[in-house]
């Protein structure tokens, strides 16, 4: 007799198989990547840490950051830095193929817990600069201590070549992917993603004070997507947008002042300003280079009211021009960032002349000009007269096609022309047309 598999066996035995497919995709680990990309600034370091967050709501295995800069916002760059040391998640920084981790990116790599490069990639270059009218140089000797010392830290913590890693501060020192894991800068030397997460399997880390060994092997990654309001606030802390957005500000508010009525430029330059000030609170911000740029804006309002042949605007362009350089106070700016940004100073300066000098100025010959309707136009017309004009007899004269009652202190006959001078009420005071009239 034939054995036959009873219904409920075989439902069962199905059921197993479909769920066992889905638990071993389940129990796979996860790596929660985070790519910055160009400089780091403000919208970076938020992003940053909402993925660390993030990570850990979905216990994701581990972080990894993707790295490409060529430096950023001091103030940013210790943001991330922090984050990562509090993470109660491993974070891998890696440099992926074709990009590069200089200066502030320098100290983000050191940070992971796990730092990693591709082949052919560099890193360091991190001495700190200032931004000076002829172009960049090296800070006072305290301030690369700081950072000396911040970069050493860094890389003691993580049990890396810290002599090595000063030397990115103070001799501003780059390496190449090999070199640096030659010189203990750096842990894994990996082409992808998923060399770099077997390479990390079973490494044993030190997380907030907890012990934690990865098990990272044929792990998922999932990418975090930006956000809008990440993208808006990385805009705003460019040191080149907050500038150009302050002086949109103050253009707007002066124009306001000079032309009220339309509100349209006292609320461009309000929005405009507002927006610059949360900008400049972003980053490190010179003091004396925001006077500078406002002298220079008074210089030219001052070329318009008192017109000096273009001297106060010559001297209201060098303000300008010197005080957008000293604007940002920011040590690891990268040097292609720092050439645009004085080509954007010196075109921004020529237009502000331009602005303020010959637009404020048809604002003020127009707020002087004499009015040109009403009765006020009637003043120095030549009119004909409709009829005989006395001092004692009214006449008429004829104007723009109405007839308008008028008195003369001189006898004007009719069909003779005459000048209105005044007005009296509806009346018009003329006077006889002489060849010098």
């Amino acid at each position: 007799m034939k054995q036959t598999t009873p219904l409920p066996a075989l439902m069962l035995l199905l059921a197993l198989l479909v769920i066992a497919p889905a638990s071993a995709s389940a129990s796979q680990p996860v790596i929660y990547v985070i790519e910055v990309n160009d400089m780091i600034t403000a919208g970076t370091e938020i992003a940053i840490a909402r993925g660390i967050n993030h990570a850990e709501d979905i216990n994701a295995e581990a972080v990894l950051i993707e790295i490409d800069t060529p430096g950023g916002l001091v103030t940013s760059m210790e943001g991330i830095v922090s984050d990562i040391e509090r993470s109660r998640v491993p974070v891998i920084v890696f440099v992926p193929q074709g990009k590069r981790a200089f200066s502030a990116g320098a100290f983000t790599l050191l940070s992971g817990h796990i730092a990693a490069m591709a082949p052919g990639t560099a890193t360091g270059a991190a001495t700190p600069i200032a931004i000076t009218p002829t172009g960049t140089t090296a800070v006072e000797n305290k301030t690369i201590n700081a950072y000396a010392a911040r970069m050493r830290g860094i890389a003691e913590n993580r049990n890396r070549s810290a002599e090595v890693a000063e030397k990115f501060v103070r001799e501003g020192l780059s390496l190449t992917a090999e070199e640096a894991l030659d010189q203990n800068v750096i842990d894994i030397i990996a082409t992808d993603r998923d060399e770099l997460a077997d390479l990390a399997d079973g490494r044993t880390l030190n997380v907030s004070g907890r012990s934690v060994t990865l098990r990272t092997q044929d792990a998922i990654f999932i990418s975090q997507e930006p956000r809008l309001s990440e993208s808006i606030i990385t805009l705003l802390s460019n040191p080149q947008i907050a500038f150009v957005l302050f002086l949109i500000g103050l253009y707007g508010i002066i124009y306001g002042i000079k032309a009220p009525g339309t509100y349209v430029p006292e609320m461009v330059g309000a929005i405009a300003m507002i927006l610059a000030l949360y900008g400049m609170g972003l980053f490190s911000v010179s003091t004396f280079g925001v006077l500078l740029i406002v002298a220079g804006v008074v210089l030219f309002i001052a070329e318009v009211l008192t017109p000096t042949f273009g001297i106060l605007t010559v001297g209201g362009i060098v303000c300008l021009i010197l005080g957008a350089i000293l604007f940002p106070q920011e040590p690891f700016m990268p040097p292609e960032w720092i050439s645009d940004f004085k080509r954007l100073v010196v075109v921004t300066a020529i237009l502000s002349a331009g602005i303020i000098v010959v637009g404020l100025g048809l604002v003020m010959k127009a707020r002087m000009r004499q009015p040109t309707t009403g009765q006020e136009e009637l003043i120095g017309k030549v009119v004909k007269a409709e009829t005989d004009i006395g001092f004692e007899e009214h006449g008429t004269v004829r104007v723009h096609g109405e007839i308008w009652r008028a008195s003369s202190s001189e006898p004007i006959q009719k069909g003779e022309k005459a000048v209105i001078v005044a007005l009296d009420g509806l009346t018009l005071i003329v006077e006889p047309k002489s060849e010098e009239s």
